[in-house]
């Protein structure tokens, strides 16, 4: 099966991240993008939709610097007193993900700033013998 024969699910979805590649669907009726994927365009609630690979590239819309995170952040190495980063990217293309934001200072959040340029990064954690691919993105 190709990669544009692929179902639109998450765990597709996840499968290109694990091979570095930040996958989107496109509406073919009206154009739309979304990342991460869907099945359906909610804008014109049509399922005629393709794969489409983003650029990675974008900008900071927003972020939060968390303290206290999930099992699997606190697995990570995150907590109070290593804080980390989640944000909404709004890529070149024009759709908005969610993600790590990795190269900057996170103990101080205010010298991060909205509408940064920033790239995308695939973060690569290994736990328990497992490793497992996260979308990053970091400055550019």
């Amino acid at each position: 099966m190709s990669d544009i024969d692929k179902d639109f699910t998450i765990q597709n979805y996840l499968e290109f991240l694990e091979n570095k590649k930040l996958m989107g669907s496109k509406c073919k009726d009206c154009g739309t993008l979304y990342t991460p994927v869907r099945k359906l365009c909610p804008k014109c609630n049509t399922a005629n939709m393709e794969w489409m690979e983003m650029s990675g590239e974008g900008e900071l819309a927003a972020f939060t610097s968390i303290t206290v995170g999930t099992p699997y952040f606190i697995q990570k190495g995150y907590d109070r007193n290593n804080p980390y980063c989640f944000s909404i990217i709004k890529l070149k293309e024009g759709s908005m993900v969610s993600a790590q934001l990795v190269g900057v200072d996170e103990k101080n959040p205010e010298t991060i700033k909205i509408g940064m340029p920033v790239k995308v990064k695939f973060l690569e954690t290994e736990i328990k013998g497992e490793t497992k691919t996260d979308l990053g993105f970091e400055p550019a």
